[in-house]
C-alpha cells in the first residue's frame, strides 16, 4: 500500500512516503513554529524523491494530537484537503501512539509509553503493546503512579520522559522524544479508515471561555 504521512502536532515537522514495508522519501525538521509554511514545500520534495505522482497514493495518514492547537490544525487541515483532492483514505494516528511504537522498535520493549509535558505539571499519556491505555491527561505524580504498576519492563518516549524515566526504574529510556510521519504511516497500515475524516484529539478543554450571558 502507498502510504503518504504526515506530522506538524508538536515539535517537528516531517513527512513520510511509504510502500508497504519500503520507505520511498521521509524528511524529519525540528522546529517550534513554522510547520505550515514547511509542510507542503516537504511534501512536494518528498514525492520528487519517489519520483510517484499524487494519483500513485493509496491512503493519506496524519497525526491527531494531543499537540499544539496550530500545529494539529495544520497537519489535519492539510490532510483534509488532499483527501478530498484526490479521493482515498485519510486515517488519524495519535502523536503519543506514534512515539511509543518507535520506541518499541528501538529498544525491544513489549511496552511503551507516549508522556508528553502538558505544562501545569501535567501529562499526555498513552500506553501502547501488550499493555494499553488510551491517550489521557494526568498530573505527573499520578501518571508516575499508573506507569509504577506496569510489571514488565516497558520504554519511555516524549517531551517527559527523561524526567518519567527517573522516578520508574523499570524504564528504559528511548531516544524518541517527537512524532515521526515514518511511524504514523506504519501504524496506518493496520487502521481500518472510518467514514468520516479524523478530528483533532484535544486532551485539555481551552483556556478561553465564551461570556456568560445574562
Amino acid at each position: 500500500m502507498n502510504i503518504l504521512a504526515v506530522d506538524t502536532s508538536l515539535g517537528a515537522c516531517s513527512v513520510a512516503l511509504v510502500n508497504d514495508e519500503r520507505v520511498l522519501a521521509h524528511a524529519f525538521e525540528v522546529m517550534a513554529r513554522g510547520h505550515a509554511e514547511a509542510l507542503a514545500p516537504m511534501v512536494e520534495a518528498a514525492m520528487k524523491q519517489a519520483d510517484w505522482e499524487f494519483a500513485n497514493l493509496q491512503r493519506l495518514a496524519v497525526t491527531t494530537g494531543p499537540g499544539t492547537f496550530t500545529g494539529q490544525r495544520v497537519g489535519l487541515a492539510f490532510m483534509r484537503a488532499m483527501r478530498i483532492a484526490l479521493g482515498i483514505p485519510l486515517v488519524g494516528v495519535t502523536t503519543l501512539s506514534a512515539m511509543a511504537e518507535q520506541a518499541m522498535a528501538e529498544t525491544g520493549a513489549g511496552i511503551a509509553v507516549g508522556v508528553h509535558d502538558a505544562r501545569r505539571d501535567e501529562v499526555y499519556l498513552e500506553i501502547a503493546g501488550s499493555v494499553q491505555l488510551p491517550p489521557c491527561l494526568l498530573p505527573f505524580a499520578a501518571a508516575i503512579e499508573r506507569l509504577a504498576e506496569l510489571a514488565a519492563p516497558f520504554a519511555l518516549a516524549g517531551t517527559a520522559a527523561e524526567r518519567a524515566h527517573q522516578h520508574l526504574p523499570a524504564s528504559v529510556l528511548s531516544h524518541v522524544r517527537q512524532p515521526d510521519a515514518l511511524w504514523v504511516a506504519r501504524l496506518a497500515r493496520s487502521l481500518t479508515p472510518a467514514h468520516e475524516p479524523p478530528r483533532p484529539l484535544y486532551l485539555r478543554p481551552p483556556d478561553a471561555k465564551l461570556p456568560a450571558q445574562r
